[in-house]
């Protein structure tokens, strides 16, 4: 069903909600999906959503898609901020990347120009973030179009290890399983950074005792 609402501030947003499960406790997972015009954003969050393909969107203002899922046991309260297109405010971007905990980086690999445009989005999230470490997976979309392919799936890869990033080149149109992997892997980065690390002592006790239990048995067995 979807509600309009007044969210993030004074800015208008449609929300596309699914049930959840009220008795389980959730974790809030907020991602942002940033790209070139006709990248296929909106197309991507609605096929991940609704796993339906609908081609053409045209809205101006953003929207976030929200929904819940569970991974590796633990309930995800998800919300995907798709931007309008035509959005040109840096401070309005620069918001929207605060508000996020990580990115989807779309470019088309029939449009050489989407692809030249994310390592700047990459620079403005780190800048933004204050963090060279940010959960962040780069897609390539419509690689159903081989005929007008203008970006080698080689230097995908290689822009995703300068940047950091994960990588995935699919086609939204054809491969509702690759949408979602990609935006699956992006939410387990998320929460892998947001769970905290091991205490310190904690862990060297831990490997304390396994190495003395390793080293008792090792002297039995010689005797």
């Amino acid at each position: 069903m979807v509600r309009r609402v007044f969210s993030c501030g004074d800015r208008q947003q449609d929300r596309l909600w699914t049930d959840s499960e009220p008795s389980r406790k959730m974790v809030p997972v907020k991602l942002l999906i940033l790209g070139a015009q006709n990248t296929g954003k909106t197309a991507l969050c609605v096929r991940f959503i609704t796993k339906r393909f609908i081609g053409e969107y045209d809205h101006k203002k953003e929207v976030t898609y929200r929904c819940s899922r569970v991974m590796d046991q633990e309930s995800v309260d998800l919300e995907i901020l798709d931007i309008a297109c035509k959005e040109s405010c840096v401070a309005s971007l620069e918001s929207s990347i605060r508000w996020a905990d990580g990115f989807l980086l779309l470019y088309s690999i029939t449009q050489r120009i989407s692809f030249l445009e994310v390592p700047q989005l990459k620079k403005l999230i780190e800048q933004t973030k204050q963090s060279l470490v940010v959960p962040t997976v780069l897609v390539a979309n419509k690689a159903d179009l081989e005929i007008g392919r203008e970006v080698t799936t080689e230097e995908g890869q290689r822009l995703a290890k300068d940047l950091r990033c994960g990588f995935r080149e699919l086609s939204v149109a054809e491969a509702v399983l690759a949408v979602e992997a990609a935006v699956l892997q992006l939410i387990r980065l998320v929460l892998d950074q947001q769970r905290p690390l091991p205490d310190r002592r904690s862990y060297m006790l831990t490997v304390r005792h396994a190495l003395t239990k390793k080293l008792t048995r090792s002297k039995t067995m010689q005797w």
